[in-house]
């Protein structure tokens, strides 16, 4: 049974949803699209955060805080206009993951993230749609850094890190089993 808090309101009540993801950014790519999160999105994001592969983010979460992580998100647009988004292959419009701009509790500065369901794993869709959030970053927020926290022993997410062009940047005071990745602007690389 699914939980009500996981279930559209009817009516009025999703028009202003639709209002309010109406006003988060579509990136469009010839592979992925990224677009605002939607209610029904939610059970694929807890396919990543509420099993084994969410190990690597200090999961798996209960499906109760997989929903929390997940408002966290998609709230981000309205709190710090910046935050996340659902990843579609385009072509097809299956949802491939999520990528964001995120900032959450513990974060210490704004942090270039994403989660992706296995069968997108390898296909290039998690590069494409975090080089497009990135860009976004630079372009039309002109944010000067991104950070990419990372877990020590997640091999695939720092390899993609590093493809991105993030580099080593951890702080000592930093927890011993993460890595924290800087991403520069390209005026910022010479």
């Amino acid at each position: 049974m699914i939980a009500r808090h996981e279930m559209p309101t009817e009516g009025a009540a999703m028009l202003v949803s639709q209002s309010f993801r109406a006003g988060v950014p579509v990136l469009t790519s010839d592979r992925v699209t990224l677009r605002a999160p939607r209610l029904e999105d939610f059970d694929s994001y807890a396919q990543i955060v509420c099993t084994d592969r969410g190990i690597y983010i200090d999961g798996p979460y209960s499906r109760e805080d997989g929903w929390f992580d997940f408002l966290s998100l998609s709230s981000g647009w309205m709190l710090h206009g910046h935050g996340g988004w659902a990843v579609e292959e385009t072509a097809t419009g299956k949802l491939a993951g999520f990528v964001c701009l995120g900032l959450e509790p513990g974060d210490r500065e704004i942090e270039l993230g994403y989660l992706f369901l296995e069968w997108a794993e390898g296909k290039g869709f998690a590069f494409e749609a975090a080089t497009k959030a990135r860009d976004y970053a630079w372009d039309k927020l002109k944010l000067k850094t991104l950070v990419s926290y990372v877990d020590r022993r997640n091999v695939r997410s720092i390899v993609l890190t590093k493809r991105l062009g993030g580099f080593d940047d951890t702080p000592t005071d930093f927890p011993a089993g993460s890595i924290m990745f800087r991403h520069l602007p390209p005026e910022a690389r010479a």
